[in-house]
Order: structure tokens, then C-alpha cells, then sequence
């Protein structure tokens, strides 16, 4: 592994594209706040040209306005994880090579050069990252500034490499997985790292001794996805043999026991978000969100009472693979196949939970392999997301949400007969027209179905 400072070079710029993505005629972006220091701080980040669209009627106010303050493209290959901090945003590529830059300005801050191949997965937790390289094995590194730039050091790499004991050698070639890592998880309380691999295994290591404590066929496939409730440890994996396994750590032991599979379609499974809310009562209110190959985005949510998990709805809109889920308190974060990122929220309606897509953020040529989601510190509610593509390209958003406001439909229209009006069919026709949107999520149409039901008792075919 070397360290290496930041170079100017390291990064090729794509001006055309942002062009591409600026010309669009979406009134969606809005321009960066200026700030003092961005001057003064070597960067090879360009910004996007500053554009403030006109103001629209205040019916006609979108939710979400987003802007791309960056845009990289990366020419020896293909950016494959994110992790972000508080204070660095960390890329790893193909080429072995580990990117950082500091947060919110972006300026480089250095890169890893790794020698064990592809960066495969990338997980951050306070001042440690651990990575995942191409001889599956997995990194663990203390990142903290030194002056002003980061000055990483190598904690330890598990399993442990080769040494002059021949019963060691045997002991870590057992731990090892024997195919890439495709995901890391942390839990903070037990200190386990969790790593997934394309050989259907699970393993937990124990990150003071340097040593796998547990490892387990988790499924038929790849594991592509493991996420872990910090609130009680449950350990969450999908794969691409489709399903969604609930997996449990036996108190007192290292085991791990199979509670709940979540099994909805035959689609490969390829990304897990869990969102844990607080909540009026006693007990948090737990989400979990997966993402398929069929573009369906199933949403699942405990039980209060139990550790059941029971399926709520599944959200459309992208038209190919979901390839990488973020949450973000009531926020979902999708990126897909079809090159585009879609922003979700969840709302508590008077029928239940309620999941609707505010907005559709374009700007990549390829398809959208990771994400990462961060607020921003200067409390204006903003949110930086860090977007990685096939096109080679990596991006970092500047996305503002705004509160949802509650409304309710027009009041039916009726003529002197009590039959529907001309407005009455035309409204019809714009609420039946929404279940082909690809943009709404089924359950905001039965919500508005529901408040107009009257609309389908007067005729059983208005049109």
C-alpha cells in the first residue's frame, strides 16, 4: 500500500457532460451558496455553471431541488464503492486505487495505491475504513489529517497474511472467503465486521483479535448486500438468488441462527437500506428497503410488538435493475440501471404509510452503481450525495428537500341530474392517468383513489 498526495492530474475533467446535464430544460437545479475558502483551495473539481430558473406558481413548487456542484471522470476504470464521514468522502475504483477528498469544498486530500487489486467494497465508520481488495481480504485503516492532509495508517488486514507457522497459514486460509468481497457491515456495539462475498458466505470477524468468529452459507448466490440494525444486531443479506435473510446472533456466542427470509419475487436481489425512525412509543419503528433486478423497490416493516418483518408495498419507477439503496432519516435514495437516481419519501397518512417519488436526478451515461448520502453541516437542510456510474464518471449532488405539505383533492363536481360533470371525467382521467406515472408510487394512487371514492360509485364506466 502507498500513500500519495493530491495531483492535478489524477482526475480528468468532463465539462461537455456537465453541459449536457446543465442544457436540460429542468427547472430542478438550483446554484451552489457561495463560499469564502472555495477560492483559496486547490481543487480539481469543476463547478457547474450557476443557473436560478425562474420562480413557479406556489401549486407548482417542486419538492426537491437538486444541483451537480462536481463531476469526475475517471479513465482507468470503473468506480465500484463510496464511503463517506463526517469529513472525507473516500472512492475506490478498479485500478486499485482509493481516492479521498475532504467534505463539503472537496479539495483532494490524497489516494491509497493498493497493490491486492480491485477496491471491491468500502465501509466507514468514525476515523476507521475498511476496504475489501481483489485477494479478498479485507483492509482496516486509521484515517485522520495530518496538517492539512489525510495521513491513513494500516491497522490490520484479515485473515492476517501468511507467517512462519505452518498452522497459522492453515487456520488463516480457512477464514478467508474464495472470491471477491462484494459488501462490508459494521455493528459498533459487539465491534464485528461483517463481510459478504460472491462465494454465498458470511463471516464475522472480531476486529482486537484479528480473526473470524463465525462463517456461514448465507444463501445459494452472491451475497451483493448486508446491512445491520446497530438497535439490536440483526444482521441483514440479500443476494441474487432473491431473497432477503434475517440472520441473529445467539447471545453469548459467536453462531449466528437463520430468524426470518423475506422472499417477495424470483428477481436478483442487489441492494439493502434499513431505516430506523423514532417513534411515539417505546420502541423505534424499523424499514427495510430492497432493490431488484425487475426495478421494484420492496419495502418491508417491523412489527412493534415482534421481530416480524411484513411486506408493505413495492415501489416503480425505474425501468431496469436497482443497483444501490441509501436512507436517509424519512428519505430513500435509489440508483438504477437506467442511469437515473430517484429520491423517495415516507410519510405517515392517515391510511398508513405512504412512499412517493419527488424527484429524478439525470446527469449519468451509464448505469448508477453506488451511492452515498450525507446531511450538510451548515443547517440548512441540504443533503450531499455521492454518485458512482459505469460511464467512469463520479458526482456529488447538492439536494434540497422540501416539507411535504398535506392537501386535498377538489371536491367532486356534479350536474343538476347528480351525474358527473364534464370536470368531474376530466379529473378522473388525470387520477386513473397516474397509475401508468412512472414517477408515483402505487400506494399515493390508492390514497387518492380512497379520498375520491365517490368519483367510482357514480358510474361503473365514466369515460
Amino acid at each position: 500500500m502507498e500513500f500519495h498526495l493530491p495531483q492535478t492530474d489524477l482526475w480528468t475533467t468532463s465539462m461537455e457532460e456537465q453541459t449536457k446535464s446543465i442544457d436540460k430544460p429542468d427547472p430542478m437545479y438550483f446554484p451552489s451558496p457561495a463560499r469564502p475558502s472555495a477560492a483559496s483551495i486547490p481543487t480539481p473539481w469543476p463547478m457547474s455553471p450557476a443557473r436560478t430558473p425562474p420562480p413557479l406558481p406556489q401549486q407548482q413548487q417542486q419538492p426537491v431541488v437538486y444541483h451537480c456542484i462536481a463531476s469526475l471522470h475517471r479513465p482507468d476504470g470503473n468506480i465500484v464503492s463510496i464511503a463517506v464521514t463526517k469529513e472525507f468522502i473516500f472512492v475506490g475504483s478498479e485500478s486499485g486505487r482509493i481516492q479521498s477528498w475532504k467534505l463539503p469544498e472537496c479539495p483532494g486530500m490524497g489516494f491509497i495505491k493498493a497493490s491486492s487489486g480491485q477496491v471491491g467494497a468500502m465501509f466507514a465508520c468514525g476515523r476507521m475504513l475498511f476496504t475489501s481488495h481483489g485477494d479478498c481480504r479485507v483492509r482496516i485503516w486509521d484515517v485522520k489529517i495530518g496538517g492539512k492532509k489525510l495521513k491513513p495508517k494500516k491497522i490490520s488486514t484479515l485473515p492476517p497474511k501468511r507467517s512462519f507457522l505452518a498452522m497459522r497459514n492453515i487456520r488463516a486460509a480457512q477464514q478467508q472467503h474464495t472470491d471477491l468481497i462484494s459488501c462490508l457491515a459494521y455493528n459498533n456495539v459487539d465491534k464485528l465486521l461483517y463481510t459478504g462475498s460472491w462465494d454465498s458466505t458470511v463471516k464475522a470477524w472480531n476486529i482486537s483479535e484479528k480473526r473470524c468468529v463465525d462463517s456461514f452459507m448465507a444463501h445459494e448466490g452472491n451475497v451483493n448486500a448486508i446491512v445491520i440494525n446497530q438497535e439490536d444486531g440483526c444482521v441483514f443479506t440479500c443476494s441474487s438468488d432473491g431473497s432477503v435473510k434475517i440472520w441473529r446472533r445467539v447471545f453469548g456466542e459467536s453462531s449466528h441462527i437463520l430468524t426470518m427470509i423475506l422472499k417477495f419475487q424470483l428477481s436478483p436481489v442487489n441492494a439493502l437500506a434499513l431505516a430506523v425512525n423514532p417513534s411515539p412509543s417505546s420502541k423505534p419503528c424499523n424499514f427495510l428497503y430492497s432493490g431488484s433486478s425487475d426495478g421494484l423497490i420492496n419495502f418491508w416493516e417491523k412489527e412493534t410488538s415482534s421481530s416480524r418483518y411484513n411486506h408493505g408495498e413495492s415501489l416503480q419507477g425505474h425501468h431496469f435493475a436497482v443497483l444501490c439503496l441509501v436512507t436517509l432519516k424519512d428519505l430513500i435514495l435509489s440508483g438504477s440501471e437506467d442511469t437515473t437516481i430517484r429520491v423517495w419519501r415516507r410519510d405517515h397518512g392517515e391510511n398508513g404509510l405512504l412512499h412517493s417519488c419527488l424527484s429524478v436526478i439525470e446527469g449519468h451515461h451509464g448505469p448508477v452503481r453506488c451511492l452515498a448520502a450525507a446531511m450538510e453541516t451548515d443547517n440548512m437542510g441540504n443533503m450531499l450525495v455521492c454518485s458512482a456510474s459505469l460511464d467512469q464518471s463520479f458526482k456529488v449532488w447538492r439536494v434540497k428537500v422540501f416539507p411535504a405539505k398535506k392537501s386535498s383533492p377538489p371536491p367532486p363536481v356534479m350536474n343538476s341530474s347528480g351525474c358527473c360533470s364534464s370536470e368531474m371525467i376530466e379529473q378522473l382521467k388525470e387520477i386513473v392517468g397516474c397509475e401508468m406515472n412512472a414517477v408515483l408510487s402505487p400506494s399515493w394512487v390508492e390514497k387518492r383513489k380512497l379520498q375520491g371514492g365517490d368519483y367510482y360509485m357514480s358510474s361503473s364506466n365514466p369515460f
